[in-house]
């Protein structure tokens, strides 16, 4: 996203802001921000403003641009206004998760996003990332065997005359938790995709960063590393008997976390989400697959579910020049890849779950 120009950011407009506890010892100023409406600001943003809390979104007005002219110099200084509640773009949540979740990042709470396969979990941390002006840092669990694997991975090369060298690999993990350390105005969100992809004695590695210790074992440096207050850890999980290569997590893990429970989004916000990014299929062809969905998602006795990124698929094709004359005939022959082949079996097996599937799309496609 583009930075803001400094012409952007004039006295008296009102503008909003998270803000974080300065890590700048000796300055007069509290609070910090380093976003204004989602974009990077062009100078600090500072605010002794008892009004604020560090994590909650406000609007802000501008009261002074210090130093104006000099481009790595000065400061925005700014005041209260209100605040805002915190709705990420592009993502449904429920009004309580909504405020359980504002309360954990307020609070610095680690986070455990669970819900089924493609209710939005990545799509959240990312929005939060981009909401609180966070550096946002991806990293999947599936690919962690040892515990070492979360800080740094084994590689072997060829030295000189072929002889073979082994080096240790940085992950994004440990890059950012090095830069954490080094910029203590700059706030990072990790977020920890597929968490119970890798096994228990490998995560067990995450245990003190979890914590009040909040330091973490270097394999590089062969000491412990000490984890930062501008460091938030936000983790992912499919959890059920439907996921094949996923481990449990026992109640130690768990308790380092505040869960937050996710699910689908209700048909109604499905589909303002859709036609927000597909506005090309009209509302009708939009609700017709939303409508599906929630049918296939109410069948009790399917082994998994069926996820946004289903919908959305359908839309992604349907939109396409190739479909343009005749969307609504082509319609069922896109719904058997993208929803039934998300199942076991054959479409047209009704003995299997992608036949189940089937059956429900033909039944409500001829009430129309």
């Amino acid at each position: 996203m583009s930075k803001l120009s400094i012409e952007e950011v004039r006295e008296g407009r009102v503008m909003e802001a998270t803000f974080w506890l300065n890590p700048v010892d000796g300055e007069k100023f509290r609070f910090r921000a380093t976003h204004l409406d989602g974009r990077r600001a062009p100078k600090v943003v500072l605010s002794d403003d008892a009004r604020i809390t560090p994590g909650t979104p406000c609007r802000i007005r501008v009261k002074k641009i210090h130093k104006k002219d000099r481009k790595h110099r000065g400061w925005i200084e700014v005041e209260f206004v209100e605040r805002v509640s915190f709705e990420p773009d592009g993502v449904y949540l429920d009004p309580v998760v909504s405020k359980k979740l504002q309360v954990c990042l307020e609070s610095g709470l680690n986070i455990l996003l669970d819900g089924p396969q493609g209710c939005g979990k990545t799509v959240l941390a990312r929005a939060i990332g981009q909401a609180l002006g966070m550096e946002l840092v991806f990293f999947n669990c599936a690919a962690v065997v040892e515990a070492t694997d979360f800080l740094a991975t084994i590689q072997v090369r060829a030295g000189e005359g072929g002889a073979p060298v082994t080096d240790f690999v940085k992950t994004e993990i440990l890059t950012a938790l090095e830069a954490a350390n080094a910029n203590p105005g700059r706030r990072y969100l990790v977020f920890l995709d597929e968490l119970n992809r890798c096994q228990e004695s490998a995560r067990n590695a995450l245990m003190p960063a979890l914590d009040s210790s909040r330091r973490v074992f270097d394999p590089t440096t062969n000491r412990f590393l000490e984890i930062p207050d501008n460091v938030l850890f936000i983790a992912a999980v499919n959890r059920g008997s439907e996921f094949s290569g996923t481990f449990g997590i026992d109640a130690a893990q768990l308790d380092r976390f505040a869960p937050i429970q996710m699910t689908y989004l209700p048909p109604e916000e499905e589909e303002r989400l859709l036609a927000g990014r597909h506005p090309e299929l009209g509302k009708k062809v939009i609700h017709a697959i939303v409508d599906l969905a929630d049918r296939i998602r109410k069948m009790s006795d399917l082994a998994s579910g069926l996820s946004v990124r289903a919908t959305e698929e359908a839309c992604i094709f349907l939109k396409h020049p190739l479909f343009e004359e005749d969307r609504w005939s082509a319609l069922p022959e896109i719904l058997k890849s993208s929803f039934c082949g998300r199942f076991s079996g054959a479409w047209n097996d009704t003995t299997t779950d992608a036949g189940a599937v089937w059956l429900v799309i033909e039944r409500a496609l001829l009430e129309e």
